[in-house]
């Protein structure tokens, strides 16, 4: 009988729980949908989004976030998933709007994250042209590239543009010059290409005589990133991303300056999960940033798919692709955020935000909702995320119903 009691105790105890987190979540939504909205913080440093991704409308939900952000002016920089010399020409289509040159930077950018590779990607970005294109000058958004390489093309591409070849004479970087123009490579860091080669051999011409090349490039930020590519670098992603993002503070003035990231989720945990560190975790515990300076915005899907595998035949030609609604959403019986039904119950609309760390949150209670994935045929993250609260991790949440699954670039009409 009384262990009766205590379950029926236990049972309306976390009723009571649920039922205060949906109330809160009530008074603590916005609806995405509408151009209305201000993000109802201003006062940070750096403001990131991630999602799960290969979802259209987590480009929607990250286009209505820039637009309430760059309405009021609080946000200077656009930092996307990808490297600095991306991101330089990402920085030339806002400004020529080339198009030609927008489809081939998606296809590179997309090579990290190949559910980024989409139509959705594309279309994104012109939207964003169009954003910026209407904002004052003082107000423009610069985009930044603070992330691993991803391939060698465009970094070829800048060094080619910013090095003096009449005040720099070296054969390693005429071999670049070549190599850019036959374009006959695939441009892969992943493996021990031809282009790996050609670049190796550039920084150790560089490092065996750098005041030869001081005459046309003082900066050994390329370099530096270009060694990392050279060794196993898997591991050394995260530390690249907080290494880049330090380095780049003073030339962009990010401590005055606010920016928007664009990452997957993993990258915007303000705190540790099973130890591993994050960008954001980094920042934080290396006191660049105090803790409340650092938002974090997370999307989660429900009845939603996500693009999941890209077909090639042979010759790697586009034939088909798959989607996925069950794993890989975070919204299905076998496998589904802690606390994800909350956000369910009181949507506004198929893309709502919610503030998590007011004042009067529930979310601060120990519980880790929205982070621990239970899983019901494998063990889930809880054990990573025991007792430690949503608030821990992140700071608002956008729940993004009914989106269908982006499609690939090669889709594009």
């Amino acid at each position: 009988m009384t262990k009766t009691l205590t379950a029926i105790a236990l049972l309306f105890s976390l009723q009571l729980s649920a039922q205060s987190k949906k109330d809160y979540l009530k008074e603590n939504r916005f609806d995405l949908m509408t151009n209305e909205v201000n993000f109802p913080q201003t006062d940070f440093k750096i403001l990131g989004f991630g999602a799960y991704h290969g979802s259209a409308k987590t480009e929607t939900a990250e286009m209505a976030l820039l637009q309430s952000l760059t309405n009021t002016g609080t946000i200077s920089y656009y930092l996307p998933e990808t490297d600095f010399a991306i991101a330089h020409y990402f920085n030339s289509y806002l400004t020529s709007g080339d198009t030609v040159l927008l489809k081939d930077l998606v296809n590179h950018y997309g090579v990290r994250v190949p559910q980024d590779k989409t139509v959705e990607t594309y279309n994104k970005w012109k939207a964003l042209k169009q954003l910026n294109d209407q904002l004052p000058a003082e107000d423009k958004l610069t985009v930044v590239g603070v992330d691993l390489l991803v391939t060698y093309k465009y970094t070829c591409q800048l060094l080619l543009e910013i090095i003096d070849r009449q005040a720099v004479e070296s054969p390693a970087l005429d071999r670049v010059a070549d190599m850019l123009a036959a374009d006959t490579t695939d441009y892969s860091p992943y493996y021990d290409s031809d282009s790996k080669a050609v670049l190796r051999e550039l920084v150790a011409a560089y490092e065996a005589a750098p005041d030869d090349f001081s005459k046309g490039i003082n900066d050994p930020f390329i370099f530096s990133n270009l060694k990392v590519t050279f060794e196993v670098f898997s591991s050394k992603r995260e530390e690249t991303i907080y290494n880049n993002y330090v380095g780049l503070s003073e030339l962009y003035n990010f401590k005055n300056k606010p920016q928007f990231l664009r990452f997957g989720f993993f990258h915007l945990e303000k705190e540790r999960e099973d130890g591993n560190a994050s960008f954001f975790t980094m920042l934080i515990e290396n006191g660049i940033y105090p803790r409340e300076q650092v938002i974090a915005v997370i999307g989660y899907l429900t009845k939603s798919r996500v693009l999941w595998d890209v077909v090639y035949d042979d010759n790697n030609q586009y034939k088909s692709h798959t989607t996925e609604g069950g794993f890989g959403i975070g919204d299905y019986k076998k496998e589904y955020f802690l606390g994800i039904a909350n956000l369910k119950k009181t949507k506004v609309s198929d893309i709502t935000l919610f503030r998590l760390n007011n004042t009067n949150t529930p979310y601060a209670d120990g519980e880790p909702d929205l982070i621990e994935v239970v899983m019901k045929d494998e063990p889930s993250s809880g054990e990573a995320v025991k007792g430690k609260s949503t608030t821990d991790f992140v700071d608002y949440a956008v729940l993004i119903s009914h989106s269908k699954a982006s499609r690939p670039i090669e889709e594009m009409r």
